[in-house]
């Protein structure tokens, strides 16, 4: 038996609509495939398994319950509706159901599902326009698609009741209503209305005027029941195909490109790409074009589903610093797109004013002291990026026939510089994207290339290299903590000399070895370690600089020299066991030293402390009796995934009392010192105040770190709070020697 529906128009629109769609994504396939290839996107079975947890588990999206609900019931929700998507064009074309469709489970399920698709697109345009969320971008696109989808689950709705109606289902009664309640009600409210005398009079005023002599009423209402079916079939199909068409054109692109991106996405611990600086063919080292993007950040770039979850976290955007990580996955992607946009922020136009007072400008003025807002940020971003100047083309309405520069037309070198490389907008995005890779390599070209930088950089670049410390210190003042520790404790630190063959070599790194309360930390480690009876020893005057600040500055020349001359001192001495203080020199040694031929197990001080502790030999005996919140360092937390490490620490130490940040963890907000900004000025609102001023909220009287300068930072901003006299910032190598040692245990009293 035939369907209704005419099996040759429908077969036509839709090779019409699937052509236009496979045209559409052929285009997209071919910008990601021209980039290069880095030796990224390759299958393997972990990245399977990550995939499968997202995709399908949603655990990123779960980050925000409320919209990882949202979104799981309109992406299952989907899975099911295309189920039913093709029962109703199979029964249309064919005149019966598909096998296993006609029951009543399946009806259910599906009714079901429209009902939740419905009310989370509801809930969607809420979140979106009547809560207003600051990372949610505004305007008639995201509003289109939500009337798309609720107009799509509406036509399932009329092509059922109106299904039900040509058949006669309505009059199963309760039977219909229990597995089928909302087209039953439909069905009842069409028939209802069918079933008016003005109804009636209408439809055979209708059929007289176009088809002829008026049938009797209730053949006219049947006519009119088929014609209404025919008609929701269609806007069915239409509403499909079109959405189809749509979704490649549009961020909801990342219905196909995410879970590619996922499979695609490399795992274990990120690391900056190695350069090869000895190729003599190379023009320029990092990027400035569009052209230089790798297949995986083009990949990255059609992934991004704009939701800004990223800057929705990034310290810069959330203290008006203008850099949002999800306006850089845009803005490159409608470069990569040659749509003609260009970046004019609001000092540009000025011409008289900085970025960031512009920004402070647009700030919300009763924004709390430990919280972020990226309110500015946003609007700064949204405003800024806009259509080329037609004056400057050629002929109205042309493409711009090159291709803009990155820096300067597309991203400010304000934005580049103001990155902590805090990771927090990859541990967020829900779709997998690496926002960091081209932010990076962009400050590469400024540094490698172009030779330009912050003043205050160029500054710490320069006493690194020359003195191997950021102050521009003696290079022979690196042992200078060693002769007061000597002093102090009555006993030396061993070097590489005295102790050949150590279990462990300690790298103290600049700020340990340098920094007057850095050194605090490394006298309370020291102690540890010799209670706990570790064979361990130091480098002394043969320590240089790690290379992290120069790395994540840009200056890989500078890095690579160091990260050489590092691992020819380790192999010279047979290292194979290294632990740092510092979690940037940690990470270092750990994941990127790897690439230039260095195997070593690196381990953080708060690994080896709690490992002593599990293992008894260490016994903190002395109580603490002090409340503690504890500030998690980038570095291990997202870098590494080192969380629990120090809170084992705190959690062996008597009357020792934690209070965990609302961010803390993987989530923990920056201090701010990150990606070489520990070594530059900061305008506006400062990371380190508002991370302050977070800690303080919990009434904690410590705050506990395991980073140097995450150290500093909070110190500072206990400082310009006015709180450094009834709270105070110390190490947990510090907490840990107090129960140790007792509160008369020499340096670390």
């Amino acid at each position: 038996m035939g369907g209704s529906i005419n099996v040759w128009a429908a077969a036509a629109v839709t090779l019409c609509g699937l052509g236009t769609f496979a045209w559409i994504v052929a285009g997209k396939v071919r910008l990601i495939l021209e980039g290069a290839s880095s030796g990224e996107m390759r299958l393997e079975w972990r990245r399977a398994v990550n995939a499968a947890a997202q995709i399908f588990g949603h655990r990123r999206l779960f980050q925000d319950r409320r919209s990882g609900w949202m979104h799981l019931v309109i992406f299952y929700g989907f899975i099911m509706l295309q189920l039913g998507a093709l029962e109703i064009l199979w029964k249309g074309l064919r005149g019966t159901s598909m096998p296993l469709a006609d029951n009543a489970v399946f009806t259910m399920l599906q009714e079901t599902t429209v009902a939740l698709v419905l009310l989370a697109v509801v809930y969607a345009a809420f979140r979106r326009y009547g809560e207003k969320l600051p990372r949610l971008p505004k305007g008639w696109k995201p509003l289109l698609v939500l009337i798309w989808i609720g107009a799509l689950m509406l036509s399932v709705i009329f092509t059922l009741a109106f299904d039900k109606l040509r058949e006669g289902a309505s009059e199963s009664g309760a039977t219909s209503l229990q597995y089928t309640p909302i087209s039953s009600v439909a069905a009842e409210g069409i028939e209802k209305l069918a079933g008016a005398p003005s109804v009636v009079n209408a439809i055979s005023a209708v059929n007289a005027k176009f088809i002829g002599p008026p049938p009797p009423p209730l053949l006219a209402v049947k006519g009119w029941v088929q014609t209404g079916y025919e008609i929701s079939w269609w806007l069915h199909l239409l509403l499909l195909l079109g959405f189809l068409v749509y979704v490649p054109l549009s961020k909801h692109f990342h219905i196909f490109t995410a879970p590619v991106n996922w499979l695609l996405r490399p795992t274990g611990p990120p690391k900056l790409a190695k350069i090869n600086l000895e190729n003599e063919e190379a023009e320029k080292f990092g990027m400035n074009a569009i052209e230089d993007l790798t297949r995986k950040q083009r990949l990255d770039l059609f992934a991004c589903v704009e939701c800004g979850r990223c800057t929705d976290v990034c310290p810069a955007a959330g203290t008006d610093k203008g850099l949002s990580p999800m306006h850089l996955m845009i803005k490159l992607r409608d470069t990569l797109q040659r749509k003609g946009m260009e970046f004019k922020p609001a000092d540009t136009v000025a011409g008289e004013v900085s970025s960031y007072d512009v920004l402070r400008s647009h700030a919300p003025t009763a924004v709390s002291p430990n919280a972020t807002s990226i309110s500015s940020t946003m609007d700064w971003q949204t405003k800024g990026w806009m259509k080329r100047d037609a004056r400057t083309l050629e002929f109205p309405g042309e493409v711009p026939p090159h291709t803009p520069a990155l820096i300067g037309e597309v991203i400010t070198e304000k934005e580049l510089w103001a990155c902590t490389t805090c990771r927090h907008c990859e541990e967020r995005c829900p779709v997998g994207n690496l926002q960091l890779a081209p932010l990076m390599e962009m400050r590469r070209y400024l540094v490698l290339t172009e030779g330009k930088m912050p003043s205050e950089a160029r500054r710490t670049l320069q006493n690194i290299d020359r003195q191997s410390n950021p102050w521009g210190f003696p290079r022979q003042d690196r042992t200078a903590w060693m002769e007061e520790f000597t002093v102090v404790e009555g006993w030396n630190v061993p070097t590489l000399r005295d102790n050949p063959n150590p279990d462990w070599l300690w790298w103290v790194g600049s700020m340990g070895a340098y920094d007057s309360r850095a050194r605090r930390v490394t006298f309370a480690f020291a102690m540890l370690l010799r209670q706990a009876g570790v064979s361990f020893a130091v480098l002394g005057a043969e320590e240089r600089n790690s290379g992290d600040t120069p790395r994540r500055l840009g200056d890989e020349f500078l890095f690579q020299e160091l990260c050489r001359t590092n691992i020819a001192t380790f192999q010279n001495y047979g290292i194979k066991k290294i632990v740092t203080t510092c979690p940037h020199t940690y990470h270092l040694f750990r994941n990127e030293y790897t690439d230039f031929g260095f195997e070593a197990e690196v381990r953080h001080h708060t690994e080896l402390l709690a490992d002593l502790l599990e293992r008894k030999r260490l016994t903190p005996r002395h109580p603490v009796s002090r409340t503690l919140t504890l500030h998690d360092s980038c570095y291990l937390a997202r870098y590494n995934g080192v969380t629990e490490a120090p809170r084992a620490i705190l959690s062996a130490i008597p009357e020792l009392e934690t209070r965990e940040m609302e961010r803390s963890g993987k989530q923990g907000l920056c201090c701010g010192a990150g990606g070489g900004r520990m070594w530059m000025e900061e305008p506006g609102r400062r990371v380190n105040e508002v991370r302050t001023a977070q800690a303080l909220a919990t009434g904690a009287q410590m705050i506990g770190s395991a980073c140097p300068y995450c150290l500093t930072m909070m110190e500072e901003g206990l400082r310009k709070l006015g709180a450094e006299e009834r709270t105070g910032a110390l190490d947990v190598a510090e907490v840990l020697a107090l129960s140790v040692f007792g509160a008369a245990g020499g340096a670390v009293s």
